[in-house]
């Protein structure tokens, strides 16, 4: 091999962190552990706060993620948070970093990168690529100094009555392969979300065979970008039918947890090497019960890699709404998050004890 192949080799494939990569994903890919996605956007996480008449403003976010990061037990369940900047930079009541409280409790500390989506030109209604690559080094390089050790960048993709195009899902797997290598070569370990809406008609049949296309693709990309799979992680979606699909009423409750567990797994199998990091599924609007039953179930088989949840909603879901921002609610509202974490950490390790046939939604 000649010297200036082998310094292009090392050029595309040394990295200073990679050591410190993989020790992160180790830390995150914990046994009964998963990661909480607290990323919420100011806008989004208003939403929330509106369906329980708060207001959404500093103070309010502040109070809510403390409630959050300050429940008994957390560092049992849960290995890595995923922050919203503003949160990153913000205290508790007690002028507290919310980084500190979650450092003491040996949580990792993520953070949101994108900075959201835009309509994909002369594509299909619904088509988007994301943005905010243009600042991203330097952002990644402020988040590392600043305690991160590892990012999300969300991608979206809808079926379309026709599929999805390929140079649309080719635009998806270039953003999260560019945006990989930058996260890793500045220290983050990069949590890849290539996510699969779930609005439409369309199928579980139909949603295999393209997240088939959606995750090989990606992981050709990755390659293509010499990403270290061993210092990701994935968080795809679960397959399941459109909302709209007839089979999510003439299903029962067991056949859809049951089916939809299998196809995932199956897809994964299919599709995800086994050095990847890890697998942190997002809920993608399912209820909290549905989540949590999809993920012990997905763990019934012998995906070759760790598989795990990297929830927001289905973690938190009833917790928001027991605390309605009222103080007196307060240790009422970490309870009841204390007891969804138990439940996911104990669907990953399929050990969730539950009779499918008495369970309705």
């Amino acid at each position: 091999m000649s010297s200036d192949f082998k310094n292009f080799v090392d050029h595309c494939t040394l990295n200073e962190h990679s050591d410190e990569l993989k020790k992160t994903v180790n830390k995150i890919t914990q046994v009964g552990k998963g990661i909480l996605a607290a990323d919420e956007s100011i806008p989004t996480i208003g939403s929330r706060f509106s369906k329980i008449q708060l207001e959404n403003n500093f103070q309010n976010r502040c109070n809510y993620r403390e409630l959050l990061f300050t429940t008994k037990n957390i560092e049992k369940y849960i290995s890595g948070v995923i922050l919203y900047e503003e949160t990153l930079n913000s205290k508790t009541l007690s002028e507290k970093p919310f980084i500190d409280i979650l450092n003491e409790k040996n949580i990792v500390i993520g953070i949101k990168v994108d900075h959201g989506l835009k309509d994909l030109p002369f594509s299909y209604p619904g088509s988007k690529y994301s943005v905010g690559f243009e600042s991203l080094e330097t952002r990644c390089k402020d988040f590392y100094q600043k305690g991160a050790r590892f990012a999300k960048w969300r991608s979206t993709l809808k079926m379309t009555p026709f599929g999805i195009s390929q140079n649309v899902i080719q635009q998806v797997a270039n953003e999260q392969a560019l945006y990989a290598a930058i996260c890793q070569k500045n220290g983050l370990v990069p949590i890849v979300e290539p996510e699969l809406l779930t609005d439409g008609d369309h199928s579980r049949e139909e949603c295999f065979f393209i997240s088939k296309k959606i995750l090989s693709t990606v992981i050709k990309s990755l390659n293509d970008y010499n990403v270290d799979l061993e210092g990701i992680l994935l968080k795809p979606a679960m397959i399941q039918s459109g909302i709209d699909h007839p089979s999510r009423k003439a299903e029962t409750l067991r056949e859809r947890i049951l089916k939809n567990s299998e196809m995932t797994s199956k897809c994964m199998i299919n599709c995800i090497p086994p050095a990847l990091g890890g697998i942190t599924f997002l809920s993608g609007g399912q209820s909290e019960t549905e989540a949590s039953l999809h993920l012990n179930y997905i763990n019934s088989y012998k995906i070759p890699c760790f598989v795990s949840f990297s929830y927001g909603r289905a973690l938190q879901a009833s917790t928001i709404d027991t605390w309605k921002g009222k103080n007196e609610n307060y240790k009422k509202a970490q309870n009841v998050f204390e007891n969804i974490l138990k439940t996911n950490s104990e669907a990953q390790q399929n050990k969730l004890v539950v009779n499918l046939e008495n369970l309705n939604l």
